[in-house]
């Protein structure tokens, strides 16, 4: 499928895009609000937009009606933290093909994407995970197992948009101490930034960017 990606956390946003490359589809654009999807949506004709619900320019619901004028044949899959049924309801009737919760990991939002492909309309979250044995554990999974509590809080944090400063403060370290720990992950990790990192451990299905959960158990 076409895709496009639109949510106003880059990180999440970017990870989303990269896991959705992973799985066969086509990215066509990645905005990080409706106001910048609105023409590379028209430039760039998708399949489908998964697109977060909460904007700073209000929500995906309020755009809708623009979003879909521009690009009819997309399909709109909103990404949310929490569905309340008034949402629900509302987005049915603007149209909206269907609903993906921003906290399970991206195979669930992969599973809601395919579903709107084959032409159903997903009216609530992905269904439950696989057990963790049903699919070959990934390179980033196998190292997350070396990481130490410590190391895993920091990826954690990472993820939620800590600074090192604000990291070592949270974490009562010196920022000594903090760089040192942030330096280990992305060793274990084989990146060289830290962005790098949490879009590695998103793709991976380590830690949810949107609440920085830790998920690989």
């Amino acid at each position: 499928m076409r895709v496009a990606v639109c949510d106003d956390h880059a990180v999440f946003a970017d990870s989303l895009s990269l896991v959705l490359g992973d799985a066969g589809h086509t990215v066509v654009a990645v905005a990080y609000s409706p106001a910048e999807v609105l023409p590379l949506l028209r430039a760039h004709p998708a399949d489908a937009c998964l697109i977060d619900l909460h904007f700073p320019a209000g929500t995906a619901l309020e755009w809708m009606p623009r979003l879909r004028a521009a690009s009819p044949a997309t399909a709109f899959v909103v990404l949310t933290g929490f569905l309340e049924k008034d949402v629900l309801e509302a987005g049915l009737a603007l149209g909206v093909r269907g609903f993906a919760h921003k906290g399970q990991q991206a195979r669930d939002i992969l599973t809601v994407l395919r579903r709107v492909g084959g032409g159903e309309v997903v009216a609530g979250t992905a269904g439950p995970a696989a057990p963790d044995g049903a699919r070959p554990r990934s390179q980033a999974q196998r190292v997350a197992r070396f990481l130490t509590p410590r190391e895993r809080e920091v990826l954690t944090r990472l993820a939620r948009g800590e600074s090192t400063q604000a990291l070592a403060r949270s974490m009562g370290v010196t920022r000594s101490t903090a760089r040192s720990h942030v330096q280990s992950v992305l060793s274990k990790l084989g990146v060289h930034s830290q962005r790098e990192a949490v879009i590695e451990a998103a793709r991976h299905g380590l830690v949810s960017v949107e609440t920085g959960e830790w998920l690989a158990g």
